[in-house]
């Protein structure tokens, strides 16, 4: 009987475990300004556990990274935690320099291509830049990412920012970088694209 048991509780916990997911993003993800626990990423990992689901979460989010800079660092991310997921937050810092459309798309094709291709899930998360830069410009920008997550057949979560950019009591003073109060919001927003790629999955 113990040893049924044991084998039971075993099954159990496999079952539960979920392997690894990678976030690699920028300073939205690095906990930019803040506590690195009390970031998204950090309540991310608490709110796994709460739901019992034994993801563990590898943050290689760097402030200022660049979608050419993820295309750099990734494989070696890959290599070492062979990821069941991956969450892409990149392409912000790219349209705050103004980088050609074309580059940001290609390079962005590559980071889902690379992670797919280590057999990663992948959830491209959609960003947004000021509309100062144009309407051309910012626009385009922001329909990269539906493109490349229809053409490589991968979900996209919504501009996760969205419900705080626009309260300054939840942003930081240099009106970029959402602060320590906003973090939930965040990880909320990611979470509703997020849970139906967890196994088992969650409602």
């Amino acid at each position: 009987m113990a040893s049924l048991l044991g084998i039971g509780l075993l099954l159990l916990t496999s079952l539960a475990w979920g392997g690894s997911i990678v976030v690699m993003g920028d300073s939205l993800s690095a906990a930019y300004g803040i506590p690195k626990e009390q970031g998204w990423v950090a309540l991310l990992e608490q709110r796994l556990d709460e739901n019992n689901l034994k993801y563990e979460v590898v943050n290689a989010s760097i402030s200022g990274e660049t979608t050419h800079g993820g295309i750099t660092r990734l494989p070696a991310v890959l290599d070492q935690y062979k990821p069941q997921l991956v969450l892409l937050e990149l392409g912000a810092n790219d349209g705050l320099r103004g980088a050609p459309l074309p580059v940001i798309e290609n390079n962005l094709n590559q980071l889902v291509s690379q992670s797919l291709a280590a057999g990663a899930q992948v959830l491209l998360m959609e960003m947004r830049i000021p509309p100062n830069y144009g309407p051309r410009y910012s626009e385009g920008f922001t329909e990269l990412f539906a493109k490349v997550a229809e053409q490589q057949k991968v979900p996209m979560a919504p501009f996760f920012m969205a419900p705080v950019v626009l309260q300054p009591e939840l942003m930081q003073a240099d009106g970029l970088h959402p602060n320590a109060q906003a973090q939930p919001a965040l990880l909320d927003q990611v979470w509703l694209s997020l849970r139906g790629l967890l196994q088992p999955q969650v409602e």
